[in-house]
């Protein structure tokens, strides 16, 4: 936790920080900042934060304070936004001052300086998006079709006979294997491929030290940067390993594939497509940055969210059997489904939907920063200021989502059982210039694997020894993306024609 950071200095320890840093002046604004809990001297609100989950902790205050808090964590402001108008306000109308980043010194003290996500406003971002939008606009994300099915059926014959123990396995071999086939035209081996492995490993350790929160003591005292790694502990004292996991995966893969291409063994993909036209090395260095940071983020997002699929269908029996019905109803019983039925499919997008609302994958998004000073219902937005984006309490926002804690993809659909207005997609996938340019692509690949799993599986509770049904609960770790605790589910047939075709196609290969 920071705070364990910050108390293990000692108080004479602390006092000397303040008196060296000159934390102790407070800074005179023309108007009010917006409202939020008194913060201590030098400390700021760091004391009163949940720390693993700061997202519950804004929510809690802004139920005092209102829509629009401010938070400080050793000198560093924090604006938070609990409302998606105030959100389309400031960051979508107002996006010329909220399009850059805080400067999250963890970051960059971790070696992801490269991350897409997390750059500042400028030339390297725009170069970043304009290859982004030439691999990952809809047109082109839709055009993965058949691969995504590919590995949809994979993984159903995988669940069918997976034990419980290797659920998260299969859901993330799936989202690897398609976006590093896509990204690489790589097929990984299985959940032990070097690749995946390697790429896991970073994202825990990125999870739980990429925030402004977390980065504040850094941003607070530099002179930190310079102590060995032993002096920290937990994911910090994994900064350095990070360093080097960074570097294997931005040159691995993207070499592997220069080499294939000169050998001519190369499959089709985005970084062959890349390279197979004429590039100085600043173009490949943004093209390395762009694969890493797009295969990093998928995986994390779209394996989060199709987990929480699993556990809210073993959770709600009666949803699923409703989505199963409507997929019965439009689909031939001896065909799989394809993006071509989406349309026809209203209940299973909203179910999806309903995913990214019940649980925000990012609770607290990726957080913006302005360029200049700002103000915004007669309170004052310093110039730098990290602005956050809540998504949990625009999830939770009863004036919305009635009811909001409980699962109801119904709130997603018309009377006449057409889907409403996407809401939940736009603050999943966040707001202004930064959204995410990879959010088809994502969606896509969920949807995929989400309608072929209920088309040939009913999910249901896994037995213990004794033949009794095994509970499950509704957890999720913690960090700047969250996933579902490893939770046990059964996996059952339920068309022996689909599942017959599927066996079929992969004996075919």
């Amino acid at each position: 936790m920071l705070s364990t950071h910050i108390l293990a200095l000692g108080i004479s320890g602390i006092i000397a920080l303040v008196v060296a840093s000159g934390l102790t002046r407070r800074r005179v604004y023309p108007l009010p900042l917006p409202p939020g809990p008194r913060p201590l001297p030098f400390l700021g609100n760091a004391l009163q934060l949940d720390t693993k989950r700061p997202w519950l902790t804004y929510t809690a205050w802004g139920k005092t304070y209102g829509k629009i808090i401010r938070s400080r964590v050793l000198g560093t402001d924090l604006i938070i936004i609990n409302s998606e108008t105030i959100a389309r306000e400031l960051l979508d109308k107002r996006s010329a001052n909220y399009s850059t980043r805080p400067n999250i010194r963890t970051n960059e003290l971790s070696g992801l300086g490269f991350n897409t996500v997390f750059l500042p406003y400028g030339e390297t971002l725009r170069q970043h998006r304009k290859i982004f939008h030439q691999v990952l606009r809809p047109e082109a994300s839709i055009s993965y079709h058949e691969i995504y099915s590919r590995h949809a059926n994979e993984l159903i014959i995988n669940l069918l006979s997976a034990t419980s123990d290797l659920l998260q396995k299969h859901t993330q071999v799936y989202t690897a294997s398609l976006i590093m086939d896509v990204t690489y035209g790589h097929l990984p081996h299985g959940h032990k491929d070097q690749f995946i492995t390697d790429a896991h490993e970073l994202l825990k350790i990125a999870e739980h030290i990429i925030s402004p929160e977390k980065s504040a003591i850094f941003t607070a005292f530099p002179f930190l940067e310079k102590l060995p790694s032993w002096c920290f502990s937990g994911a910090f004292a994994l900064m350095g390993r990070s360093r080097e996991l960074c570097q294997q995966l931005l040159n691995g893969p993207f070499d592997e594939v220069k080499a294939q291409m000169a050998n001519g063994t190369a499959s089709h993909s985005l970084v062959a497509d890349f390279l197979s036209q004429a590039h100085d090395d600043a173009d490949e260095d943004a093209m390395k940055a762009v694969a890493l940071t797009g295969y990093a983020a998928g995986i994390d997002a779209t394996t989060s969210s199709l987990q929480a699929f699993l556990l809210a269908m073993v959770l709600y029996p009666d949803i699923q059997a409703r989505a199963r019905a409507e997929i019965d109803q439009v689909v031939r019983h001896d065909k799989m489904p394809c993006l071509d039925d989406r349309a026809s499919l209203p209940y299973l997008d909203a179910i999806l939907r309903e995913i990214l609302r019940w649980y925000p994958i990012v609770p607290l998004g990726a957080p913006h920063a302005t360029s200049n000073d700002d103000v915004y219902d007669g309170y004052f937005i310093p110039k730098g200021a990290a602005v956050v984006v809540n998504q949990w309490a625009l999830s939770r926002d009863e004036d919305i989502f009635p009811d909001a804690s409980r699962f109801d993809p119904s709130r997603h659909l018309t009377v006449d059982g057409k889907l409403k207005d996407p809401l939940v997609s736009r603050f999943a996938f966040g707001h202004g210039r930064r959204i995410c340019p990879g959010r088809w692509f994502g969606e896509y690949g969920l949807w995929t694997a989400a309608a072929g799993i209920l088309a040939v599986l009913r999910i249901d509770h896994a037995k213990d020894s004794n033949g009794d049904r095994i509970e499950v609960k509704p957890e999720f770790t913690s960090g700047s993306v969250i996933h579902p605790e490893p939770f046990r589910c059964s996996f059952v047939s339920v068309n022996t024609a689909r599942e017959e075709h599927l066996r079929a196609m992969m004996n075919s290969k």
